[in-house]
């Protein structure tokens, strides 16, 4: 059956068809849409975990009793990830288990731009990395048929453009024959004492060799020979620009970027005269072929920063490009948080404050936007509570008031917790604020234990963040309506005044929660021309619904849309001319 399918939808195809009982995941684009996905396919336990690590120690268990199991992330969900994945190259796998890294070249959405085929490497296992939809679906399936055949985890590398283009893709029925999961004990195998560990090194070592010899017979690495004056190593999406760029060259495509077919490959390069590797970000596949003696081109004229495009590529091999070129300056559209949006009033206090705000991931890393312009770091998920900690221990009694960590309810419990529990633990007396919009906001709204429920939208248990916190050790726990705007100034600026850790707790839903009956659109405002002032106080605040006039009859006036306005009135609590009212 033909079906036009995004990357993502294909995995999630592939998966189903490969028999696949269990997939876990923390959603991050571009890898999101995979798990929302597989939901369809109603013989796979799918669910969303706490944070990567958890995913991938789920598909681990499912793996060791026997079933097949995904794992999905985006590629710095890897790095959270780690720890179990390098130990799970040692124990190896029962049921075939995969994982997927979704990498973002120009960091479309990500904090780093970090090349995860490294990780392949690193940890020795093999990585496979389509270069559309349809290969998709097939390498999702024959990664789980490599996994068991020799007894490895396997990663699948994806990248957004991958991810999120569609292609017509063939579907296929599922695999029919695979023995049931079965619970037996294999302590050798799955104990990774030292003394079990280095009995199982040895195996890596032996499984990398034969994987390689593998790697020679795949029908997905392929040669396609045409002009012998050009070859092009390649994978991935580079594999399409190249084919549009050079469509005469000669190409040897990688489906299986580790190990690397150097046979295959030093063959390819005895056959044309000059050979280049097209390949996004690091020299991956490039300085391994150079380590092999083979002579090669690659990063000298390709970027290393950033993805490739067909004009990148044409550059690189001086071919002039038929790219539309305008001198037209569009404007700029920077992102911004929804009309409506419970963070907006906290960052503006957070502002008038002056603290020095340590940020997290999510969609409150917005806060760093002009006109509020109140966060000062933000490093990776979690990381804002461990680094206000960090800075109060270097500062001054006085200065150590001014820190302020801001962080989401599914950040906080993705790598949060551990952090608060060390400030209390290490008496910090920064202030925590957490942000309970009672959703994973940022990658799309999906489920989180603070929402109640589950991805397959089964209801259950919901985190009481109060009692959480409390439960750490923290003393000082204030819950505020951040709509009420003099409300949250008033528990920022007292709790920045306290001399121990404290926590603010905010908790309005995010406007574009996906269940019915969670947020309640408001009255939408409007501004009253004969009193506005034009002091553009609510303009501060940089609602999108907040528009100010320049070249009409009310110039120099602010006016609300009511399509966009939610009613929140943070606005009208701010205009001392009391110009914002009701829209009647």
């Amino acid at each position: 059956m033909k079906e036009i399918l995004s990357g993502n939808e294909a995995v999630a195809r592939g998966a189903y068809e490969a028999g696949v009982k269990v997939a876990s995941g923390y959603p991050g684009t571009p890898s999101t849409e995979i798990l929302e996905n597989v939901i369809r396919y109603e013989n796979i336990d799918a669910s969303w975990a706490p944070n990567e690590k958890v995913a991938l120690e789920v598909a681990i268990g499912a793996s060791i009793g026997g079933g097949r199991a995904l794992a999905t992330m985006k590629h710095v969900g890897v790095n959270v990830a780690a720890d179990p994945l390098f130990t799970l190259s040692y124990t190896g796998i029962k049921g075939g288990l995969v994982l997927v890294t979704a990498d973002d070249p120009e960091l479309h959405s990500s904090q780093n731009e970090q090349d995860n085929r490294n990780y392949a490497k690193f940890a020795k296992i093999p990585m496979l990395e389509p270069s559309d939809s349809q290969e998709c679906l097939d390498f999702t399936r024959l990664a789980f048929e490599i996994s068991e055949s020799f007894d490895t985890p396997v990663m699948l590398r994806t990248t957004t453009r991958i991810s999120h283009s569609k292609s017509v893709t063939i579907t296929n029925d599922p695999v029919s024959i695979l023995p049931a999961p079965k619970l037996e004990r294999n302590a050798s195998k799955y104990v990774m004492l030292p003394g079990n560990a280095r009995v199982r090194h040895t195996i890596i070592e032996e499984r990398l060799k034969k994987l390689a010899a593998y790697a020679e017979t795949l029908e997905i690495n392929r040669s396609e020979m045409r002009d012998l004056s050009i070859g092009v190593i390649t994978s991935g999406i580079s594999y399409q620009y190249v084919r549009e760029t050079l469509p005469d060259a000669s190409v040897l495509k990688l489906g299986m970027v580790y190990p690397l077919p150097l046979k295959s490959i030093r063959e390819f390069a005895g056959r044309v005269k000059v050979l280049y590797v097209v390949e996004e970000l690091d020299p991956f596949i490039e300085e391994q072929i150079r380590a092999s003696g083979i002579t090669v081109i690659g990063k000298e004229i390709l970027p290393i920063c950033g993805e490739l495009t067909p004009g990148r590529v044409k550059k690189a091999f001086g071919i002039a490009s038929s790219e539309m070129q305008t001198s037209v300056q569009l404007p700029a559209r920077p992102p911004n948080m929804c009309p409506g949006c419970p963070h907006r009033s906290v960052f503006y206090a957070l502002h008038k404050s002056g603290a020095y705000v340590t940020g997290d991931i999510g969609c409150y890393t917005l806060g760093f936007m002009p006109p509020l312009s109140a966060m000062d770091t933000c490093i990776c998920m979690g990381a804002g509570i461990g680094n206000a900690t960090g800075i109060t221990k270097v500062l001054k009694p006085d200065e150590q008031k001014k820190v302020v960590a801001v962080i989401g309810d599914s950040t906080f419990l993705h790598s949060g917790m551990t952090a608060l529990l060390d400030m209390v633990y290490n008496n910090s007396p920064s202030t925590v604020i957490l942000l309970d919009n009672r959703i994973t906001a940022m990658t799309g709204r999906q489920e989180n234990p603070a929402s109640g429920f589950t991805l397959m939208g089964q209801e259950s248990f919901q985190v009481d963040f109060a009692e959480l916190v409390k439960s750490l050790g923290v003393r000082n726990v204030r819950k505020v309506d951040p709509y009420d705007f003099d409300d949250t100034m008033l528990a920022i600026t007292e709790e920045m005044d306290r001399p121990e850790t404290s926590v603010i707790i905010t908790n309005r839903p995010c406007v574009l929660i996906k269940r019915t009956g969670v947020f309640k659109r408001g009255t939408p405002q409007k501004v009253d021309p004969e009193t506005c002032t034009g002091c553009k106080a609510c303009v501060k605040i940089g609602c999108p619904a907040i528009i100010w006039q320049t070249d009409s009859g009310l110039k120099g006036k602010a006016v609300i849309d009511p399509q966009f306005c939610t009613g929140c009135k943070v606005c009208t609590q701010l205009c001392k001319f009391l110009a914002i009212k009701g829209n009647k």
